[in-house]
């Protein structure tokens, strides 16, 4: 773009995915800068870089227009300092950071920066508001499930995904950010004592999609990673009228089966696909896989294969 029309170009572009804010940058005559956005099923996350600027959303703008949504943030690089919900913070690169949209708030970004930005429907987080509401506008820093979800939101920004990898990472993406925050706000005491269980099973559940990869995978050691006992563990479970096994097993059976439909594995024998998601016996693998979509795996490739091929005719 000419230097002349990059800032108004970038601002009105950011407004057709962001909240409205009123946005001003001192480099509007040679301005840098760039946004993407990814649609993950039921949330987004925007990647933006951009040049010093800052940013205000007003009570009118919110009166006007109000997602409701919980903003958590990644500082890829630069500084930012945040005024919300009478909390002042300032984060660097390599932080986290929670804002609302329901709320007034004002930043500040002096320097060159890089931020990806979750966006999270508020209905979709199983946090009370006013637990939430402590954590907003603090410096949260990356780590345990913090840096989990850092390292998959910075690997997020560089991917092209189908619809069903869309959604399914989605959905992964509101697991780990409500175990990360309400992993926080459980050690602050911020949480009633019926949230937790709810908390603590997200949380579980984001650990059993990062670890899917490990054939040692168990309840055991799910039990062992969150300090409780087993039969705790499948207490948890009985309210989802699914044992953690069966969780396993089919999170395992869907990630092959995508693998499976994907044209870059078409020459990876079907037990290294299988192995690949924890599946050390073939044998054991072809039988899940018929049980739970109605042919072997090899069978499916094919299947997929032929229509395939009747596609690109037509």
């Amino acid at each position: 773009m000419p230097k002349s029309e990059r800032f108004g170009w970038w601002r009105d572009l950011l407004m057709q995915d962001l909240p409205s804010a009123h946005i001003a940058s001192e480099h509007y005559e040679d301005f840098q800068g760039s946004t993407a956005t990814l649609e993950l099923g039921p949330v987004k996350v925007s990647v933006l870089s951009f040049s010093p600027l800052t940013s205000v959303r007003t009570a009118g703008l919110i009166r006007r227009s109000d997602p409701e949504l919980w903003e958590l943030g990644y500082m890829a690089r630069g500084i930012m300092t945040v005024d919300q919900a009478r909390n002042h913070t300032r984060v660097g690169a390599g932080d986290l950071l929670l804002y609302d949209t329901s709320q007034p708030w004002q930043m500040q970004i002096p320097e060159h920066g890089g931020l990806t930005i979750l966006h999270l429907p508020k209905d979709a987080v199983p946090l009370p508001e006013r637990s939430m509401r402590d954590l907003l506008s603090r410096r949260l820093p990356a780590q345990g499930t913090g840096f989990l979800l850092a390292s998959f939101l910075q690997g997020l920004a560089g991917g092209q995904w189908s619809r069903l990898e869309a959604e399914r990472l989605g959905a992964a993406a509101v697991q780990l950010a409500s175990a990360f925050l309400g992993g926080l706000a459980d050690r602050e005491g911020l949480l009633p004592p019926e949230t937790r269980q709810t908390v603590l099973l997200r949380r579980i559940k984001a650990f059993v999609e990062t670890h899917l990869r490990e054939p040692r995978l168990s309840p055991q050691t799910i039990a062992d990673a969150h300090n409780i006992s087993v039969r705790y563990l499948h207490h948890l479970f009985r309210s989802e009228k699914q044992t953690v096994g069966a969780l396993i097993r089919e999170l395992r059976l869907d990630r092959c089966r995508t693998d499976l439909a994907q044209p870059c594995y078409a020459a990876h024998p079907i037990g290294a696909i299988g192995a690949r998601w924890g599946f050390t016996d073939a044998a054991v693998f072809n039988r899940a896989f018929k049980t739970a979509f109605g042919m072997p795996p090899g069978e499916y490739r094919r299947w997929l294969s032929a229509h395939r091929s009747v596609d690109e005719r037509f």
